[in-house]
């Protein structure tokens, strides 16, 4: 059963915004306001639908309930019945879902780190293939997606590379990418048309907020230095490159896309929230280690999660016992919804299972 009392305080609470909104604020109260309301957009949608179906499915059935209704009329009224019944099954699931507890992150964007893995120069070429199957997907989706740095394969691809990937809901969509993921197929330099196997770490943290961790200034040690790699001359003639460390934690970023040593700084104060910020809920995870077995992946960069067996066209997520034979279109970031709903789905399930239970 859904808690009804619920159920009518997110719609009392979805009137009070539309009224506030109505009336006219401005400034942050605006922003903080609207974000709520179009949180509560969907959920609300979906009880207005509940409450109908209810009130169709009562009618349909006071009308069966009267012996004067003739056969035909019978007959089509239990067809209207059992529908109507599935529609509110299938409001009824999606509405115990809207209910279950968000994580915090799911809403914002992240940093998207992969690094080549084993299997030398192939398997940066690999991790080339994944951060343009990932920045593909993005543009499908209207996220904006800024390089922050790059460190390339001597035959192409990336040994490094990290991005932030800016919109609504990325982290929702990205965060069960995170672990190791295979390739199997033969490179362009194999002669013998041997499959090599070969592999890449993929990352993805949330991005952080101002609100969700505070960085102490006197515990940072900033370096400036020249820029190095492609770029053209420009780059190793001023020292735009900004390698930060935070020394409590000794964690290290380097940032040296952008020509602006101030721009620099800037990527690179986001890049290190986003690590500390994933620290953070890392060791919260960890401490609730029982609920993560439960759970799509446990965010361990060291976990195979996904292969990519190029020759037979065919993908396969290990954690969900996945298979699909489409890896032309996942590749290309036009089918990878495909791969990461699933993956959603299950997360949802276990999380429905735990809040039943």
């Amino acid at each position: 059963m859904l808690p009804e009392d619920k159920l009518n305080l997110i719609l009392r609470r979805h009137e009070e915004l539309s009224a506030r909104l109505a009336e006219g604020v401005n400034g942050p109260e605006f922003a903080t306001l609207s974000r709520e309301l179009s949180d509560l957009n969907d959920i609300v949608a979906a009880i207005r639908a509940l409450r109908q179906a209810q009130d169709d499915q009562a009618s349909v059935e006071a009308m069966l309930a009267d012996p004067a209704l003739d056969a035909e009329m019978r007959e089509l009224a239990e067809a209207e019945k059992h529908d109507a019944q599935k529609r509110l099954e299938e409001l009824e699931q999606e509405i115990r879902i809207a209910l279950l507890p968000k994580d915090a992150a799911d809403e914002g964007g992240a940093i998207l780190e992969l690094r080549a893995g084993t299997g030398g120069d192939e398997a940066a070429i690999f991790a080339g293939d994944l951060y343009r199957m990932y920045e593909r997907y993005a543009q499908t989706k209207g996220w904006k997606v800024e390089l922050l740095s790059a460190s390339e394969g001597t035959a192409g691809g990336f040994k490094e590379v990290i991005a932030s990937v800016a919109g609504r809901g990325v982290f929702a969509k990205l965060k069960f990418e995170s672990g190791v993921h295979r390739v199997q197929r033969v490179p362009d330099t194999e002669t013998q048309g041997r499959i090599h196997t070969s592999a890449a770490t993929v990352a993805v943290l949330p991005e952080a907020q101002d609100v969700d961790i505070e960085i102490n200034e006197a515990d940072l040690k900033v370096d400036t230095m020249r820029a190095q790699g492609a770029g053209g001359q420009h780059v190793n003639k001023t020292e735009s490159a900004i390698r930060i460390t935070h020394v409590p934690t000794n964690t290290i970023v380097f940032v040296q896309d952008e020509r602006s040593q101030h721009k620099n700084r800037a990527r690179a104060m986001g890049l290190l929230k986003a690590r500390l910020y994933d620290m953070q809920r890392q060791k919260l995870d960890s401490e609730r280690a029982a609920d993560r077995k439960s759970q799509v992946g446990s965010g361990d960069r060291s976990e195979r999660i996904r292969t990519y067996n190029f020759p037979q066209g065919r993908l396969t997520d290990h954690r969900i016992n996945l298979t699909l034979y489409k890896l032309d279109k996942i590749i290309t970031g036009e089918a990878l919804d495909d791969v990461i709903d699933p993956l959603i789905t299950e997360h949802q399930a276990a999380q429905l299972a735990a809040s039943e239970a």
